[in-house]
């Protein structure tokens, strides 16, 4: 279950973008989200699934692994899918039984939104991948505090975003493993039909949430023990450093985004 899931782990490797500094990256991550909205054609897609596919290939990271990895989110998407094929009319009638109809432009929004949410999966991932979590908390917190004029939490933000990236793979191999504790009890997780599987998994959630709940609760006593104060400001070993790199790699959303915007308006 661990290697079909990566979301929240951090990939140790030496690339071009895991030496990038985490804000760029943030940032650079945050505007391309917005222009994936701005997409809207198949040459758009196409420019927006080159860029991923670069970012992979710069990152170190192999598009199979990243595809794999959200094999979890893929049952998500194609449920969006379905959903759009069935409530969106307009164009073409193609379908019509009874009171269930599936029309043209249900297929084309359908894969539209269908490739909007798989972009934005992926280039999260790569960020997730490419950068540890305490660095990334750590660009939060940078990013973030001017919010802190207007009294907003960012400190505490931060950290449970920060938590959050260090509990997701842990509770995956604590499902891994109650998942090999149930099959050596002659669970049928793994085989029957989906109905069966389906009820197969129930009873692994409330062993898995009592495991977070008293996780959550050690973590809770330890950084009391060690006198954490929410209301203290926080200290990093590691400080960020903002290079000529990163000015470029942030100002190359310009060049991407003419590109995309050209492509629009064309109509290609």
């Amino acid at each position: 279950m661990k290697d079909k899931f990566i979301l929240g782990r951090y990939l140790p490797l030496d690339s071009v973008i895991h030496r990038l500094d985490p804000r760029a990256k943030f940032i650079f991550v945050f505007l391309f989200i917005i222009l994936v909205f701005f997409a809207h054609s198949v040459a758009t897609y196409l420019w927006l699934f080159l860029l991923i596919f670069t970012a992979m290939q710069l990152a170190k990271i192999r598009p199979w692994y990243i595809v794999k990895g959200l094999t979890p989110l893929w049952i998500f998407l194609a449920l969006t899918f379905v959903m759009h094929l069935f409530l969106t009319k307009g164009g073409t009638r193609l379908v019509q039984v009874g009171m269930i109809s599936i029309d043209s432009n249900g297929i084309i929004e359908g894969i539209y939104i269908l490739l909007r949410l798989m972009f934005i999966m992926m280039i999260s991932t790569i960020l997730t991948l490419s950068t540890s979590p305490l660095d990334l908390t750590h660009a939060f917190d940078k990013l973030l505090s001017p919010l802190k004029l207007v009294k907003v939490p960012v400190q505490q933000l931060s950290l449970m975003m920060s938590i959050a990236l260090r509990f997701i793979p842990t509770l995956m191999e604590e499902l891994d493993k109650i998942i090999l504790a149930q099959k050596s009890r002659g669970s049928e997780i793994s085989s029957g039909s989906l109905i069966i599987r389906l009820r197969a998994f129930v009873p692994l959630l409330i062993p898995l949430f009592i495991s977070a709940f008293q996780r959550a609760e050690d973590l809770a006593i330890a950084m009391e023990v060690r006198g954490y104060d929410v209301d203290r400001e926080r200290t990093n070993y590691r400080r960020l450093h903002w290079k000529f790199k990163d000015t470029c790699f942030l100002l190359s959303i310009i060049p991407i985004t003419l590109i995309l915007f050209g492509l629009k308006y064309l109509g290609v």
